[in-house]
């Protein structure tokens, strides 16, 4: 026999929503200062040129322009370049 009482299931859990990151503008899309690029945990993209890194990681931009990926040392580096 078991000498503790089983635990039972709650009813009442509290509803679990995700923290809506990723990329939140692609390639070649317009951005403005300080709008958000990506939403990331830990730095799977990398900051490149025009473009800050927050607290939590999230890059934005830092001047008005297009949105760039681009390869370097196998990372994906993010820039902002300016639009003609």
């Amino acid at each position: 026999m078991a000498h503790v009482k089983s635990g039972g299931s709650t009813r009442q859990a509290a509803p679990r929503h995700g923290k809506r990151r990723g990329l939140k503008k692609s390639g070649g899309q317009v951005v403005k200062v300080g709008q958000i690029i990506v939403r990331q945990k830990g730095s799977k993209y990398k900051s490149g040129k025009n473009v800050g890194t927050g607290r939590d990681q999230t890059i934005f931009a830092m001047i008005d322009g297009v949105v760039a990926f681009s390869k370097k040392f196998g990372r994906t580096v993010v820039n902002v370049v300016t639009a003609r």
